[in-house]
């Protein structure tokens, strides 16, 4: 039987999954949230510059 306890403490995360992970959190990436405030965003600001009131 696999004693789960003694195979945890023989784990070490591989260099390169670390290295993953520091660059994909490192980045700014937009997602359909973000887009969505800026595009709403950017229709408020357009109505107020226009003069209609919502």
């Amino acid at each position: 039987m696999i004693n789960f306890e003694e195979e945890l403490k023989k784990f070490h995360p591989s260099l390169e999954v670390e290295d993953a992970v520091d660059a994909i959190y490192s980045q700014d990436l937009t997602d359909m949230a973000d887009i969505l405030v800026k595009k709403i965003m950017g229709t408020e600001e357009g109505n107020i510059q226009k003069g209609v009131k919502e």
